[in-house]
């Protein structure tokens, strides 16, 4: 007789791939400053991945040996920022606000509306202007990346201090003896 695991629906899936991948980074090694650095750096990068056609993991791992944070912690920041589908969210607020900032037209090429079937037979221009026409939204999402890289940086920092402190003080807690055991025993 085979017992049948535990099936779950997608939201506690979500949870749990969530909740897991937040233990792992508060247990990971090499202290507060280069995991919290670690995984920002990860979501951080994480807002650049659809705009930049997924051609910045190519720089990911130097990014962050360079900046010396912790690679585990910043493949966990990555993930997160994968769970919690930031990137496709602000994709439209990154567009308007690459708009403000560089208000300037930019053309490469001729102008096409991308269509599937031309891609299929071959004809390639759409793709490139859909590519092209994300400039203002490399510029709208490198802003947010960096800005929830700070923000994440110190609320990372924080929560990893807050769970060593706990961690240190069940530690302290299970290797002090009871005082009626200590009585006891030398009396």
């Amino acid at each position: 007789m085979s017992i049948k695991p535990k099936k779950y629906n997608f939201f506690q899936r979500f949870g749990r791939a969530f909740k897991f991948n937040i233990t792992k980074l508060l247990r990971s090694p090499g202290g507060a400053r280069k995991v919290s650095l670690g995984f920002a750096l990860g979501l951080g990068l994480e807002m650049l991945v659809l705009s930049t056609g997924s051609l910045i993991y190519i720089l990911f791992v130097p990014i962050v040996r360079l900046a010396k944070g912790s690679l585990p912690a910043s493949i966990i920041g990555n993930v997160i920022g994968k769970l919690t589908l930031l990137p496709v969210i602000l994709l439209p607020f990154a567009k308007t606000l690459g708009k403000l900032i560089f208000p300037m037209k930019v053309n490469f090429g001729h102008k096409s509306s991308f269509s599937f079937q031309k891609l299929i037979h071959g004809d390639f221009h759409s793709l490139v202007s859909v590519l092209h026409g994300g400039f203002h939204t490399l510029i709208g999402m490198t802003i947010f990346g960096m800005i929830l890289s700070i923000c994440s940086y110190f609320i990372v920092y924080h929560f990893y201090e807050k769970e060593k402190a706990k961690r240190l003080k069940r530690r302290r807690n299970k290797h002090e003896l009871p005082l009626k055991s200590v009585k006891q025993n030398y009396i």
